[in-house]
């Protein structure tokens, strides 16, 4: 991208209107003000009366915003959404399979999980930005490794492009799990010559261990659940001459703004080479 050497990606979920939602979204905004990001792709955010919680982001902060929901809790949606620096020019939902995803909790455990799939005018062309929410049961690997082959094949599938493909999402997955190991190419792919690297894992492992999901937090601590990483940033394999390669990462939205905790997960910001 001309005048550029990387570019910045944010995925974050931000926790719908769980807990303190109006006291919440003042504290995400100023974090998402704080790190900048060019793109982001967001989890969990609310629509309802024409707007969301994304909008109020994009209005605030002057980013284009894209924002589809398939699920609504007590009559607001529930859904996924892109910001970008620059105009989105394409934003459609990939519906995920919800399998046979019924167990102790009983029910079908459909969640209704899909992928927005988007198109960005970026400096140097087509940018392809995929936000995602997978199925969030422990006991759930069998769907999501089914969610993961269909986002697969749409995120190959999106061409012609001129950057590898980013894909951000709360996976509700640790990097060892066998859904991740698709993705990032550590087992059997469900797309043949098509992989993405983990940008953590290629950029951010000297930080730390990049939970996402912490207990420093008190909202995730209430819920008495052990330490994890499930939110990342991924993109496709780096072109030749560098475009896409991870060369940052970072755990962000880990601190109180004015005493508020913006989400009960932390973000994942990467710097991606332009």
């Amino acid at each position: 991208m001309p005048g550029l050497d990387t570019f910045s990606v944010l995925s974050w979920n931000l926790w719908w209107r769980f807990g303190p939602w109006e006291e919440r979204l003042p504290a995400i905004v100023e974090t998402v003000r704080r790190l900048e990001p060019d793109v982001a792709g967001l989890q969990e955010v609310w629509v309802a009366d024409g707007t969301s919680s994304a909008h109020h982001l994009a209005e605030a902060l002057g980013y284009h915003v894209a924002v589809e929901h398939r699920l609504e809790l007590d009559g607001v949606g529930f859904g996924n959404a892109v910001l970008s620096r620059w105009p989105i020019t394409v934003a459609e939902a990939v519906p995920l399979p919800g399998g046979d995803a019924g167990g102790a909790g009983g029910g079908s455990g459909d969640e209704q999980r899909f992928a927005l799939a988007t198109d960005i005018d970026a400096p140097a062309g087509r940018l392809p930005v995929f936000s995602t929410h997978l199925n969030w049961r422990y006991d759930h690997s069998h769907v999501r490794q089914q969610q993961v082959r269909v986002l697969c094949g749409a995120v190959a599938a999106r061409r012609p492009r001129s950057y590898p493909p980013v894909v951000c999402g709360d996976l509700n997955a640790e990097p060892d799990s066998e859904e991740v190991r698709m993705l990032t190419g550590k087992t059997s792919v469900p797309v043949p010559g098509f992989v993405l690297v983990d940008a953590w894992g290629a950029a951010g492992a000297g930080a730390g261990a990049g939970h996402t999901w912490s207990n420093a937090n008190p909202y995730a601590a209430a819920e008495f659940e052990h330490e994890r990483r499930i939110d990342y940033v991924l993109a496709g394999w780096r072109r030749a001459d560098g475009r896409g390669q991870a060369v940052s990462c970072r755990v962000v939205g880990d601190e109180p703004i004015d005493g508020v905790w913006p989400s009960d997960h932390f973000g994942v910001l990467a710097e991606l080479r332009a």
